[in-house]
């Protein structure tokens, strides 16, 4: 039966295996497992979640490299200029002049903006109440920068009636507790400590936006948030109460050029990383497709409708790539097997009778000349069909299915035997 594979399948199977590396010639090699995120400050919640990413797609074998960066704008040049490969950017912050050749991939967290002032005794119910005052607004370059300015030029203040600078979160917050400057604004995640150490400062208040819902509507990329009295800390009561915030996005962005695998394989990895319940967003809320600045990536938008491929469920994720990459394969080769595969069941009983029949060849011509045999040609004639019949016994293996051939030839044999027993006895 060994024998029989070799001699029937073997040379199909080496068919195919030729025809599989000639055809694999015209796909896309596999891509590089490496990726470049422009991030932001090693403070800062951008960097921090790029770390995460980085710490899962090395799982897969995926080198990530992250950059430390001044924020979304920065980012946005370092993927025009192609020494990144992903960035986070602030909802709202691209343009027409800086969003070529860069799509979308997902909003993954709201980024709120927080307002905190020194406590002189008095609330500050409007931002037009900052006019005059020295503000942190962020440094230039980041998303922080960026909405501020909007949000207070949207309120008549600028740098001709207020004083404007460009710390980081960090030298601000030192700024404003030591008395330096009146507020300061930024854009960062409720997680950080320092919102939390700002709360928790009794000379520092934190601005409740009470228009909120107004610049939600002027800007479609901010929705509003509250935060509930209490939320950050029940114990110490913080906030003492009920804040309105402004929120943007943290959008991941990409360029045009990054194979599908990647952008796919990255956005597992941001499933796992964001699709749990958080002080502003619901259980699987991110990440999502809203509050995106440009076109969404195409293969961005049919993972995360559809998620995981059945082949993604079933394979690790590389294995399941490349079988999906080389799926093109399968039309051209499966219409070239078909057939073959169609004359494997003929071929193989053509090959098993054809080691019964190849013997009647030599009863065949015994039979016809026993008519004009003498006596003693007839005997030698008996022995030699005798060997014929032991030999046929000894070499002649066929499966089960063909043992009624099997033995016919033998049956037939015996009729020629006895023929020629006959003849002898009669003669």
């Amino acid at each position: 039966m060994i024998s029989n594979f070799f001699k029937i399948y073997l040379p199909i199977i080496a068919f195919g295996i030729v025809m599989f590396y000639i055809t694999s010639k015209f796909v896309e090699p596999a891509p590089i497992k490496e990726l470049t995120i422009a991030a932001g400050s090693k403070n800062g919640t951008y960097y921090k979640v790029a770390q995460e990413y980085k710490k899962l797609l090395e799982k897969e074998k995926v080198k990530v490299t992250i950059l430390e960066t001044k924020g979304s704008i920065e980012n946005t040049k370092l993927l025009q200029n192609k020494k990144a490969d992903i960035g986070f950017i602030q909802s709202g912050t691209l343009t027409n002049e800086n969003r070529k050749n860069i799509q979308s991939l997902s909003s993954v967290y709201y980024e709120p903006l927080w307002i905190f002032y020194k406590n002189e005794g008095y609330t500050i119910n409007y931002i037009i109440e900052l006019i005059g005052k020295r503000l942190s607004i962020g440094t230039i370059g980041s998303g922080t920068f960026d909405l501020s300015t909007k949000i207070l030029n949207d309120n008549g203040i600028n740098k001709d009636n207020s004083t404007f600078l460009n710390y980081t979160t960090t030298q601000a917050k030192e700024a404003l507790v030591k008395g330096k400057i009146d507020a300061l604004l930024t854009v960062i995640s409720p997680d950080s400590k320092i919102v939390q150490e700002l709360l928790e400062n009794p000379k520092i208040n934190i601005l409740s936006i009470k228009r909120a819902h107004a610049y939600s509507r002027k800007y479609s990329y901010l929705s509003t948030l509250t935060l509930y009295e209490g939320t950050m800390d029940l114990y110490k009561n913080l906030p003492n109460n009920n804040i309105n915030l402004l929120a943007a996005t943290a959008n991941l962005v990409t360029r045009d050029d990054i194979p599908n695998e990647i952008i796919r394989l990255l956005l597992k990895k941001v499933k796992e990383v964001h699709q749990g319940k958080s002080l502003f967003a619901q259980e699987n809320q991110f990440p999502n497709i809203l509050n995106l600045d440009t076109t969404i990536n195409k293969e961005a938008l049919k993972y995360l409708k559809s998620g995981d491929s059945w082949l993604e469920s079933i394979f690790p994720y590389w294995i399941a790539s490349n079988i999906d990459r080389l799926k093109i394969l399968l039309i051209p080769l499966l219409t070239l097997l078909f057939p073959l595969f169609k004359g494997v069941v003929p071929l193989y009983k053509w090959t098993m009778r054809s080691k019964i029949y190849k013997w009647y060849k030599k009863v065949n011509e015994i039979d016809k000349k026993l008519n004009n045999l003498t006596q003693n040609e007839l005997k030698i004639q008996g022995k030699e069909l005798e060997k014929l019949q032991t030999s046929i016994q000894e070499h002649t293996n066929v499966p089960m299915s063909f043992m009624g051939e099997y033995y016919n030839l033998l049956l037939h044999i015996d009729l020629i035997m006895n023929k020629i027993n006959n003849r002898i006895k009669n003669d």
